[in-house]
């Protein structure tokens, strides 16, 4: 099951969980009030799952694939852990589903403040279009994740400030009609 919580400020290795003192957990409902939806797999049948083929049919996700991260496996691997910890947003929604491993997914609340949401194996999530997030491996140093997409996979990330582009635009309205 996965877990949420505020980060601190600190700017010690961002492979580290990062808790408040006092922790300040976050729920399934907070994220999902942030658009975030969460789902929990068997992922040691991710190829002939009913429950995730039943997802991507729903969601429209037609593309899939598999990235290992791991510094024996991923060219330029320093690198890239740089650009995956840069705050981004995207025009489309980013699905991702840890097939080994773990890591975690960092995202904005309505004030601003980070929220460190820890990824395992099993763990599913959607980040809606327009939020800011990053993504940094845990101190495990590796995971597995399957990358799904509607229709042809875009990989862009634009690095905040990106507030002029719709998906922001369109997120920050999502935010302002809840409660």
């Amino acid at each position: 099951m996965v877990q949420a919580w505020y980060m601190d400020d600190s700017v010690e290795d961002q492979r580290k969980p990062h808790h408040l003192q006092p922790d300040q957990p976050v729920s399934l409902v907070q994220l999902k009030a942030l658009g975030v939806q969460y789902y929990t797999l068997d992922a040691d049948k991710y190829e002939t799952d009913p429950e995730l083929a039943k997802i991507r049919k729903e969601n429209n996700y037609t593309f899939m694939d598999i990235i290992t991260i791991r510094k024996d496996t991923l060219p330029n691997y320093e690198e890239k852990l740089k650009i995956f910890y840069e705050e981004h947003l995207h025009l489309d929604d980013e699905i991702r589903y840890i097939l080994d491993g773990s890591g975690y997914f960092d995202v904005r609340d309505k004030q601003d403040r980070w929220i460190r949401i820890s990824m395992e194996k099993g763990d599913m999530i959607t980040l809606p279009a327009g939020i800011y997030h990053r993504f940094t491996l845990d101190e495990q140093n590796y995971v597995k994740a399957m990358r799904l997409f509607v229709g042809d996979p875009i990989w862009t990330p634009y690095n905040r400030p990106a507030d002029t582009y719709e998906a922001r635009a369109k997120y920050v309205q999502f935010l302002t009609q809840i409660a």
